[in-house]
């Protein structure tokens, strides 16, 4: 027994057979849930039900805070959109004529983990489209408690919207991970 063969055995490269590729499905959809936009969660919940009056609440203000930080990340000029556009539309066009043309199963594993974060990122630079104005008009023509309290709804909105992606990305994965094993017992 060559002294590789455990190391070999550990990286193998069966996808929906192997104990790390599940791992890394549910670590990468855990990561995807505890923020939205880089701002964690409790920040979202308490500025949730902010009262109107008086302006100034403290979770309303550190709402907008996180935002003002992290919303500049989320821009993106046209000649960036269309290039990250163009490039991601065609490796994921690779991986899936690779998976599902030439059955690959590492690739078929990979396309059914990487297309679902394609729509997530979408839908993350939408609601950075749709959070933008609200901050702009926080503290000049809003209040910045009704700001806050618009953001915040819309956050938990993409945040609930996100969850049920996740399922629906886990178990349609499960499912076809299940179905492959069937199919190739052996992994061929």
């Amino acid at each position: 027994m060559p002294a590789t063969e455990p190391i070999l055995a550990l990286l193998d490269s069966r996808s929906f057979g192997s104990i790390w590729f599940w791992v890394i499905v549910t670590a990468a959809w855990t990561m995807a849930g505890r923020r939205i936009l880089g701002v964690p969660a409790d920040v979202i919940a308490g500025a949730v039900f902010v009262e109107p009056e008086p302006d100034g609440d403290p979770a309303a203000l550190m709402l907008l805070d996180w935002l003002s930080l992290t919303l500049p990340r989320w821009r993106m000029e046209r000649r960036e959109g269309a290039l990250l556009l163009g490039l991601g539309s065609f490796l994921l066009t690779v991986l899936a004529v690779l998976g599902f043309a030439y059955r690959l199963e590492m690739a078929q594993a990979l396309v059914l983990l990487v297309a679902p974060f394609v729509l997530l990122f979408a839908l993350d630079l939408r609601l950075a489209g749709r959070l933008r104005p609200l901050l702009a008009q926080a503290g000049r023509d809003m209040p910045a408690n009704l700001a806050a309290a618009q953001a915040a709804r819309l956050m938990r909105r993409h945040r609930l919207a996100g969850m049920a992606l996740s399922i629906l990305a886990v178990a349609l994965t499960a499912a076809y991970g299940a179905v492959w094993m069937i199919l190739h017992p052996f992994g061929y």
